[in-house]
């Protein structure tokens, strides 16, 4: 019996850790990725803005320089590196339209006409994966609900038992997979202007502008007039925006 769960063991090890390097390997979150290759500014919660054309992975995300420049010590840098523990100093990506080459103007236009007017497939597809997310939090009280009776069982009781650890882990490697959380006050108003209420400094501020889409973590908002502070000028721009510091408050027209 005891080699018996040492196999089962090992084996659970063996296809939880092929597990998560593939979810980890593919998983980026998909407002993130909307603005990877862009010419992003990086504001922080202090206000401090870094600017760069934007590289997205599964552990952060990278800022590259136009051209290297020393810092205040005389160290020569070329990218900014912020990591995925670190997104929650993270205020807003924003894409500021006049910092677009002509190719990314392009791009942003085509993804805006997709947002206003999707077609047949891409309703489809979103509509397919809504479904998915509304059922899996279903299927999982389901699995905890069959581990539970089987864990009752004298044999498969103590091999499960055994197992719980890399259960739970496997469990969080197929949810997190998934990436987003369905939210239906969202979903009905995405291509439409929303109001955007953000938090800056202790206060709340409105920013109107197309709903192009949402994650778990992030809010992407479209044709926004911006600026990071008020010796700025107000320039169009798109957001991407934690759920933390920003929520979508009104629909606006």
């Amino acid at each position: 019996m005891e080699t018996y769960v040492l196999t089962i063991t090992i084996i659970f090890i063996i296809v939880t850790a092929f597990i998560g390097a593939f979810v980890r390997g593919r998983h980026r979150d998909k407002c993130l990725k909307a603005f990877a290759n862009y010419i992003i500014t990086l504001e922080d919660m202090s206000g401090k803005c870094i600017w760069g054309k934007l590289r997205i992975e599964t552990t952060g995300l990278e800022l590259a320089y136009a051209e290297k420049h020393a810092d205040a010590d005389g160290h020569v840098e070329a990218t900014f590196i912020l990591y995925k523990g670190e997104f929650a100093n993270m205020r807003a990506l924003v894409r500021f339209h006049d910092d677009l080459t002509e190719k990314g103007r392009a791009q942003r236009q085509k993804d805006l006409k997709r947002t206003w007017h999707p077609g047949m497939l891409r309703r489809l597809r979103r509509k397919a994966a809504n479904v998915f997310k509304t059922v899996r939090d279903s299927v999982m009280e389901v699995v905890n609900l069959l581990l539970s009776q089987a864990k009752k069982h004298s044999v498969a009781g103590g091999v499960l038992g055994a197992q719980d650890k890399y259960v739970s882990q496997i469990k969080q490697e197929l949810i997190g997979a998934a990436g987003t959380s369905y939210e239906p006050l969202l979903e009905r108003h995405i291509g439409h202007v929303v109001v955007l209420e953000m938090i800056k400094d202790d206060k709340v501020i409105e920013y109107p502008g197309v709903l192009k889409d949402y994650t778990a973590e992030f809010i992407e908002i479209m044709d926004v007039n911006y600026r990071p502070d008020d010796s700025q000028p107000i320039r169009k721009a798109d957001l991407v925006v934690p759920r933390r510091c920003g929520i979508v408050r009104h629909l606006g027209e």
